[in-house]
């Protein structure tokens, strides 16, 4: 009898419920052609998808793992906290999600009254087009407009040239509270995640104050392994310094973005606590 294939954690990835480019059932479907036992569908600030992303995982035989990824403001730097194994249907959560969508539309103009002052025009009906959500359009669909009108020839330059902090259309927004996010996670029955830390640009003194907060306010787990190019045996250092769960996701947004590919990412540090062993896995 052969033996079976190792398990393979993918618990960070978007559907076009939040900005992704596949749809539930079909970001399910190439998790389960590329090797992924178990999937997270963890959409910005948003719970949607997930009935449909379940129906697909019962069909392709891999597990679906109830997400969400919430938007936070910690010190003026806005982080994502990604919360794994959640009750979708929890009031308090949806409640918390709700009024953090709200504000986007609002973000979302002024973005693009940011491109128009530059000359770039035609940016809020271009983001809206590409946003299968409409309540949460952001920066990524500005992102796809401008490589659509040519002004830039992928998204990731896009983000380097226009949408990042201190270029011309990087707009502040204040999202959720650190500690607000994280209750909404753990009253829902879910494990609070630090996403892709090495994306932030944080010194190493203010990671471990953000990790400090993190832990006071129930988090429990970081990514080590994630789609940014980040040193692995770096985060898994800072995992092992604060005590947390590693946790690993590609944040996958569709073909073609840049990022990992569903299922390819390399293994924890085999002395981490995965995640997953607090996800009843």
């Amino acid at each position: 009898m052969s033996a079976s294939p190792a398990p393979n954690f993918d618990l960070h990835a978007h559907s076009t419920a939040s900005d992704g480019l596949l749809a539930p059932a079909e970001l399910v479907r190439r998790a389960a052609r590329r090797g992924v036992t178990a999937l997270a569908l963890t959409d910005h600030d948003e719970t949607r998808g997930l009935t449909e992303a379940l129906a697909a995982a019962s069909e392709a035989g891999i597990r679906l793992v109830a997400g969400v990824e919430i938007s936070v403001t910690w010190r003026e730097t806005t982080i994502h906290i990604v919360g794994l194994g959640i009750d979708a249907g929890d009031p308090a959560l949806q409640e918390g999600l709700a009024r953090t969508r709200a504000s986007r539309g609002e973000r979302a103009r002024a973005i693009a009254a940011a491109l128009d002052a530059i000359g770039i025009h035609g940016s809020l009906a271009g983001a809206y087009r590409h946003a299968g959500n409409a309540d949460l359009v952001g920066r990524t669909h500005f992102a796809r407009f401008l490589v659509e009108a040519r002004i830039a020839p992928d998204v990731k330059t896009v983000f380097r040239h226009y949408l990042a902090r201190g270029k011309p259309g990087y707009v502040a927004h204040r999202w959720a509270a650190l500690a607000e996010a994280c209750a909404w996670i753990r009253g829902a029955g879910g494990t609070a995640v630090l996403a892709h830390p090495a994306r932030y640009r944080l010194s190493r003194a203010e990671l471990d104050a953000l990790l400090e907060e993190f832990r006071a306010a129930g988090g429990e787990a970081i990514e080590v392994v994630s789609g940014e190019a980040a040193d692995a045996s770096a985060l898994a250092r800072v995992a092992r310094a604060h005590r947390l769960a590693a946790s690993r996701g590609s944040d996958f947004h569709g073909p073609g973005e840049g990022g990992a590919e569903l299922g390819r990412l390399p293994p924890l540090p085999a002395d981490l606590e995965p995640v997953w062993a607090r996800l009843g896995a």
